[in-house]
C-alpha cells in the first residue's frame, strides 16, 4: 500500500492562503489519480479535488476556482494550493490516490492528514 503523508495545514485567516504537500511512498506514483480529501467535525469524509496521471483536473464545486492541485511526479509530492480561504474550509485534510479507472478505489493508507482551520 501506499503510504501517504500531509503536510502544510495551519490556522489562517477568511481570505488567506495556504499550500498543502502530500508525499509519497513508491516508485510509481505518477500513475495514480490524487485525490485530496477534507473531513470538517461531524462531517463524512468529501472529496474536493482530483488530478490524473495526465495532469486533467476536477474540483469540487465549493472550491472550484479558490483551490489549485498540482503533482511534481520527480518528488513523489502533491500539492493544494488554497486561496480566498472561507471559515467553511476548516477541516482536516487527506490526501490518497487511486487507479485511473476509478476513484472508488483507494489504494494508499490513510495518513494522520493536515489541519485547516480558518478563522478571524
Amino acid at each position: 500500500q501506499v503510504q501517504l503523508v500531509e503536510s502544510g495545514g495551519g490556522l489562517v485567516q477568511p481570505g488567506g492562503s495556504l499550500r498543502l504537500s502530500c508525499a509519497a511512498s513508491g516508485s510509481i506514483f505518477s500513475i495514480y489519480v490524487i485525490g485530496w480529501y477534507r473531513q470538517a467535525p461531524g462531517k463524512q469524509r468529501e472529496l474536493v479535488a482530483t488530478i490524473r496521471s495526465g495532469g486533467n483536473t476536477n474540483y469540487a464545486d465549493s472550491v472550484k476556482g479558490r483551490f489549485t492541485i498540482s503533482r511534481d511526479n520527480a518528488r513523489n509530492t502533491a500539492y493544494l494550493q488554497m486561496d480566498s480561504l472561507k471559515p467553511e474550509d476548516t477541516a482536516v485534510y487527506y490526501c490518497n490516490v487511486h487507479p485511473e479507472y476509478s476513484t472508488s478505489i483507494v489504494l494508499g493508507s490513510w495518513g494522520q492528514g493536515t489541519q485547516v482551520t480558518v478563522s478571524s
